[in-house]
């Protein structure tokens, strides 16, 4: 049987799936809860844009989640979509020498 690779999500999409939309929740009403501009969450949800270590914070206090949470996402996320763009260039870096 093959390995399925699940793509990397985008930590806006869980805000937006997981979080916003179960509580009929928009964009500006989180925004202001979260004392940031609206366009910030706007953004994110749309996957557009990154959370920021700033952002993390605040979702992570509204949320009573962790920040580590969100960047560790983000992180993944990253990751993911620069690993393969990268792979020929990260081949060719020699291994330091023990």
């Amino acid at each position: 049987m093959p390995i399925q690779i699940v793509p990397a999500i985008h930590p806006g999409e869980i805000l937006r799936e997981e979080y916003l939309l179960p509580l009929n929740m928009s964009a500006g009403a989180l925004a202001r809860k979260l004392r940031v501009p609206r366009t910030r969450i706007e953004r994110l949800i749309k996957e557009t844009h990154p959370i920021t270590s700033d952002t993390a914070l605040r979702l992570a206090k509204f949320f009573d989640t962790t920040p580590q949470y969100w960047l560790q996402m983000q992180m993944t996320y990253d990751l993911a979509q620069d690993g393969p763009a990268l792979a020929s260039e990260i081949e060719q870096i020699e291994v330091l020498a023990a």
